[in-house]
């Protein structure tokens, strides 16, 4: 009898692994605490701290900072169990949150993605010395941890969790951020290539951008938005200074928004990736992103080819077919109408995040099968984790635009002669998705599925152009930057230009298994979209204003793709002067936008010169 007595008792730990981790068992495994951690210049941060109960070894420490909140404050546990998440709480991590200097129980000032100091005098801070003395203080009082200390976060947090690599504290051993703030003004949340993200912004910032006199668990209210109609909001409310009028005088960052309307010192000094050459060779890092993250898909490219180009740790990048987030979600099987074939989000918590943390972190398992680069490629539905990205074997291929509506490879031309025009009116804007919704709050459900959403709806407008491919006749895989060299003209003094690439499905498309009973035949899924603010052309420190129907050179790069375009469709470009209310809308005068009025917006004739315009796609041989 003693025998399986004990037999019984050795097992339990694995009947406890096996058990499904759900609210009572994290109560029944975890305690949590909330205190106050002090920093160099006495200001205390709120601090969560979930805490294993299992005492038969030392655990590893995951730090998320945020300004979202530690909450739920109080007894309540945060619901890790509803997220891959939870296989960090099967491996017994410490997870610990903590509200960053200024956001809600927090004591201190709170500034908007605040500067990191490089060369710091004695009684100067930052977000990376509020990290330095928070691991500091956990890894000397936190009790049983074993020395190692990871930070991980998602948008805002993946801000913080950059500037976590720069304060090299010697327990930090590994940090991944995710879709990561980087750069707002060039390519993340509030502003793409200049121009600004009007519904990001105005429905973001009037709820978080309230001031917080002294803490507290209340989070702020947004904007009451009156007008069920969402697209007739943003455009009866007009000009921008009428949404500040809205706005009151009390949101700092919006008044900064507005106060800087080019890329001066202002947002220079916010642009993380200036100083990654600072990190550690010790700390290693995984960048995390979605391809189709309509807020900061930018950060996670770019700031993984700057750490790549600058600094000298392991750093990994993974990009999946999610939108902001979705990762962390349960489901990574589709977004919107568009399916992936299996559970991406379930496979990346498995097969790279727990990995990465617990081998750098626990000591535990291997590495070996986290590449440099984990890409999921849509279209073909597989990951294809590589050596390198972009892939060795990537090649620009341009493709030019025709007469016709016809898109084929080929080289553009020395002269500028046919043209393709629409006119664009302000009054008429073209929008960016085919429904009206109320964007009450931020992401909005609408707000992150246009980013792979049909695009029938403005191919059918008489303001887009259109393009495309013959029907393909074997697989195509993209991946890379997709550039865009236009050569444009317009009657006006400025514009702005969407360039969407865009995969069309063959008309007898369908799903095995439809369960949002969309009609699938012929879609036209948006693979990658961008704008570019015309006069920020040749520099975004000083804009130019264009010479009335002058023909003029406007070259962008829109964030990587991987994409696999299959047999039977086509790639389609579509082209056009708005995207709204996604981004504000351009009065086709050069200006000040930020302090136009109503009367300054212009209709203008758009002229596209095809022979002079390619679109150059990062084409794979394999």
């Amino acid at each position: 009898m003693k025998k399986y007595f004990f037999l019984l008792l050795a097992f339990i730990p694995f009947l406890s692994f096996a058990q499904t981790i759900d609210s009572a068992w994290v109560v029944n495994n975890y305690t949590k605490t909330e205190l106050m951690i002090p920093m160099r210049d006495g200001i205390k941060l709120f601090t969560t701290i979930y805490a294993p109960k299992d005492n038969t070894e030392k655990h590893p420490i995951l730090l998320e900072r945020t300004p979202y909140s530690c909450a739920p404050y109080g007894n309540n546990f945060k619901s890790y169990w509803n997220s891959p998440r939870k296989y960090f709480l099967k491996e017994n991590y410490i997870l610990i949150i903590q509200d960053v200097r200024g956001r809600w129980m927090s004591e201190g000032s709170f500034e908007d993605v605040r500067p990191y100091i490089p060369n710091k005098k004695a009684g100067q801070i930052d977000e990376a010395t509020d990290t330095y003395d928070a691991i500091d203080w956990m890894v000397k009082n936190v009790s049983n941890n074993n020395g190692n200390v990871g930070v991980f976060g998602i948008s805002y947090p993946g801000f913080y969790a950059t500037l976590a690599t720069l304060s090299n504290h010697p327990a930090l051993k590994a940090v991944s951020p995710q879709a990561p703030v980087t750069e707002w003004f060039i390519g993340d949340d509030f502003h793409h290539n200049g121009a600004f993200m009007l519904a990001d912004g105005f429905a973001f910032y009037s709820g978080f951008g309230k001031p917080r006199p002294k803490p507290t668990t209340v989070g702020p209210k947004g904007f009451n938005f009156t007008n069920p109609d969402n697209f007739d909001f943003y455009l009866q409310t007009g000009a921008i200074p009428n949404y500040t009028k809205l706005m009151g005088d009390s949101i700092q960052f919006w008044n900064d928004l507005m106060a800087h309307p080019n890329y001066d010192e202002f947002w220079q000094v916010r642009n993380t990736r200036k100083h990654v050459e600072d990190i550690n060779p010790s700390i290693a890092t995984l960048i995390v992103g979605g391809l189709y993250d309509a807020e900061d898909c930018f950060g996670a490219w770019n700031l993984y080819k700057a750490i790549e180009a600058k600094a000298k740790n392991n750093n990994k990048l993974v990009m999946g077919p999610w939108y902001h987030g979705q990762w962390a979600s349960n489901d990574g099987s589709q977004l919107g109408n568009v399916q992936f074939g299996s559970n991406t989000s379930e496979w990346y918590g498995q097969n790279i995040e727990l990995p990465f943390f617990n081998y750098y972190l626990k000591n535990k398992g291997s590495i070996d099968k986290i590449k440099e680069a984990n890409i999921f490629f849509s279209g073909s539905n597989e990951w294809r984790q590589l050596p390198i990205w972009p892939m060795a074997d990537m090649k620009m291929q341009s493709y030019l635009l025709s007469d016709h509506g016809t898109l084929k490879a080929g080289s553009k031309a020395t002269s500028v002669s046919g043209y393709e025009e629409y006119i664009s009116d302000p009054a008429k804007p073209v929008p960016y998705i085919s429904d009206n919704y109320m964007m009450k709050s931020k992401p909005a459900r609408h707000y992150r599925e246009y980013m792979d959403d049909d695009q029938k709806f403005t191919s059918r407008r008489t303001d887009v152009l259109v393009y495309k491919t013959p029907v393909l006749t074997e697989d195509l895989t993209l991946g890379g930057p997709v550039v865009a060299d236009l050569m444009v003209a317009m009657s006006g003094t400025d514009a702005d230009f969407v360039v969407k690439l865009i995969d069309v499905y063959p008309d007898n498309f369908e799903y095995e298994t439809n369960k949002k009973d969309y009609l699938m035949s012929g879609y036209q899924q948006l693979v990658r979209g961008e704008i570019m603010r015309g006069k920020y052309r040749n520099s975004f420190e000083k804009p130019e204003a264009f010479v009335p129907n002058k023909p003029t050179s406007v070259k962008f790069t829109l964030p990587d793709i991987a994409h696999t375009f299959k047999k039977g469709h086509r790639m389609m470009i579509q082209i056009q002067s708005s995207w709204f209310p996604l981004v504000d809308r351009n009065p086709q005068q050069f200006m000040n936008i930020y302090q136009a009025k109503d009367s300054d917006f212009k209709k203008a004739t758009i002229r596209i010169y095809h022979d002079a315009s390619v679109i150059q796609l990062p084409v794979l041989k394999s």
